[in-house]
């Protein structure tokens, strides 16, 4: 063990995942990152199954898990409470019905300080509810990159980038009292993640599939295909965070506005494919200032 590795918290916010959230505590706890420098945080959003018994059960029976609870508020006040009790130099999240690989963390804080780097991030795979690999989302770096926090944000407006804490570790430091994650919103992680990049300065990648996102229905942004009716609010909160982003561009980027300006269109033709028929109507306010936009 190298005198100068830092603590290292790890937050996983559940809601009722009961059976999947041990699997992604053992795959935290199985890391090849000593376990006295490795917080691991659980907090039970508010869960009406026995996800909340057994988080409690978990940090009965590992010594650097701990277990909290609060009334239902959505993963980003789970975060933020994740937040409050995180002593870790570095900070980073898994979602409770994902997984991760034993190398993961490691090598993330290895390369944030060869690189003298805030935030670090390893590529992932789409693992499918009955076990079958997916197609990527984001490619696969084939070599490790460091990109300056523009190239990064114009990676995220071409919708090449990945925009997930989860693949990340980032430093403490990141996360002041006005950077947090946004509450009553999905989309979260882009909103806070091009707010924060000026302050990181820059981002390493590292080419490694180390992160395991496992597709489960009826989880935040995963339509059920049975209610034809649905429309997951995660896609009124796309366009809204497209001209939050167009605002930011606007003052730190403007360099960047051509790509900001293509976001804007791209995440309002992704909002109309997937609202219903039955929401396409002139009383529907929102719906009606997409379709004059485009």
């Amino acid at each position: 063990m190298s005198l100068d590795q830092p603590r290292i918290s790890v937050i996983i916010p559940a809601y009722n995942t009961q059976t999947l959230l041990e699997r992604c505590v053992d795959s935290v706890c199985a890391q090849t990152y000593p376990g006295d420098l490795l917080e691991i945080i659980i907090v039970d959003d508010g869960s009406t199954d026995g996800t909340g018994i057994l988080g409690d059960r978990l940090a009965a029976e590992h010594s650097n898990v701990t277990c909290y609870h609060e009334a239902n508020a959505g993963s980003s006040a789970a975060r933020n409470l994740g937040l409050s009790h995180a002593t870790g130099a570095y900070v980073g999240f898994v979602d409770s019905d994902d997984y991760v690989d034993p190398h993961m963390y490691e090598e993330l804080a290895a390369v944030l300080q060869r690189r003298n780097a805030k935030i670090a991030q390893v590529c992932r795979d789409e693992i499918a509810e009955d076990g079958t690999r997916l197609p990527d989302v984001v490619a696969v770096q084939k070599a490790e990159l460091v990109v300056t926090a523009q190239e990064f944000l114009r990676s995220l407006l071409l919708h090449q980038g990945d925009t997930s804490y989860c693949t990340k570790l980032v430093a403490r430091d990141l996360f002041t009292e006005d950077m947090q994650f946004p509450t009553g919103m999905l989309n979260e992680d882009f909103f806070l993640l091009f707010h924060m990049l000026p302050n990181a300065e820059k981002v390493v990648i590292i080419p490694r599939q180390y992160y395991h996102v496992f597709y489960r229905t009826g989880s935040n942004s995963r339509k059920k295909e049975q209610d034809k009716n649905y429309f997951p609010p995660v896609f009124t909160d796309i366009v809204n965070n497209a001209d939050a982003v167009t605002d930011f561009v606007k003052e730190k980027y403007p360099q960047l506005m051509p790509f900001a300006k293509r976001f804007g269109l791209v995440q309002r033709l992704d909002y109309l494919l997937h609202i219903p028929l039955s929401l396409m109507k002139r009383e529907n306010v929102f719906y009606i200032s997409v379709v004059r936009y485009l």
